[in-house]
């Protein structure tokens, strides 16, 4: 048995409050703690190498071992939602302000500052916000609400003529998703606050013009064909024709 892991129960055992009262109070804070630890370290690695990091790692940086951790996080996305809660939490909070701002422009662009300075703050972050988790609970919550707020707002920027008539909001989330995907390697090349200048070059795009604009190009994505481009992008790719993946947790 690893150090720091809780005993496996030798079979079933009674469930319920039954169980609670027989496991002891020391294995139960054993527990707590291992669960804690687990994390604590899930952040850091997530942080350091993207949601893609194996799960072993983990376990190894928390001092359990992989059972410890899938009793913990039976998937991936489990212990992501762990992870990332409360941080996504903020983020629709965000959107809420930003819906309630007098002026639809500043309420977008005051948004989108918030949700990139989120995007810098490390690799695991990025990849959350950027791509396409399954089955994470609180992750999806985030898409959803950060699609509505973007949508609420740009209709509204766009019935006042602040932003170009012909920009949709699949037009408007995947152009912010593949520049997001670029804030990790800007910070490393040019620092924290790189970001900003290629999201305010962005956002200059949008705005209506004085004259008519041109038409875009092409058609504009839909709703399904955005959610398919993003998990194209990485790092949860579909698995190849032998079923194997980077980092799979089997």
């Amino acid at each position: 048995m690893t150090v720091g892991e809780e005993p496996t129960a030798p079979g079933p055992g009674p469930t319920g409050p039954e169980a609670a009262a027989s496991v002891p109070p020391r294995l139960r804070r054993d527990a707590r703690r291992n669960r804690e630890r687990l994390v604590e370290a899930a952040h850091a690695v997530f942080a350091e190498q993207g949601l893609e990091a194996p799960l072993d790692v983990i376990a190894r940086r928390a001092g359990v071992g992989n059972a410890t951790l899938y009793r913990h996080f039976p998937t991936r996305a489990a212990l992501v939602d762990a992870v990332f809660r409360d941080q996504l939490t903020e983020t629709m909070e965000a959107g809420e302000r930003a819906r309630g701002a007098p002026d639809p422009w500043t309420g977008l662009t005051g948004y989108l500052d918030a949700v990139f300075a989120t995007l810098a703050a490390d690799r695991g972050t990025n990849d959350l916000m950027t791509t396409r988790l399954p089955d994470a609970e609180t992750l999806g919550a985030v898409h959803a609400h950060n699609r509505e707020t973007v949508g609420v707002l740009l209709e509204r920027a766009r019935a006042e003529g602040s932003v170009r008539a012909d920009v949709t909001t699949e037009d408007l989330l995947f152009a912010l998703a593949a520049l997001g995907r670029a804030v990790p390697p800007l910070a490393v090349a040019a620092g924290p606050d790189a970001w900003r200048r290629p999201l305010a070059l962005f956002l200059e795009g949008l705005r209506g013009p004085a004259s008519e604009p041109r038409p875009l190009p092409g058609t504009p994505l839909g709703e399904e064909e955005l959610g398919q481009v993003l998990g194209e992008m990485g790092p949860h790719r579909a698995r190849p024709a032998d079923g194997s993946a980077a980092g799979d947790e089997a």
